[in-house]
């Protein structure tokens, strides 16, 4: 017999300056088209391993994916981005955003 349960309430959360994650970066990235579908897939499959990336968006636009990254700081973030995120399969440009202020992160819906 299998249980269902329901969470009430927010999901648990710990501070990101107590993970010493204060940096909140936005990457977008585009893969080659040589081969589209096997280039998605095998993205997809490398990127679910990083632990530094909190979100994993494929968009429609001028962009393939856009990645929600927490990191110490920028130069945390170069060195993530130079021997992690430029080697993940398919990757042909990545274009960052530095997150200057954050209003909204996280909202919760309401139904």
């Amino acid at each position: 017999m299998t249980k269902a349960y329901v969470r009430f309430g927010p999901p648990p959360r710990l501070h990101r300056n107590a993970l010493n994650a204060g940096a909140l970066v936005v990457v977008g990235v585009v893969l080659d088209r040589l081969d589209a579908p096997r280039a998605l897939g095998a993205f997809e499959a490398a990127i679910t391993k990083l632990p530094f990336v909190l979100d994993c968006h494929l968009v429609a636009g001028d962009f393939d994916y856009f990645l929600k990254i927490r990191v110490r700081d920028i130069a945390d973030f170069n060195r993530l981005h130079g021997e992690k995120l430029i080697a993940l399969p398919g990757v042909r440009q990545t274009r960052t955003f530095f997150v200057m202020k954050e209003v909204i992160d996280n909202a919760l819906l309401e139904f």
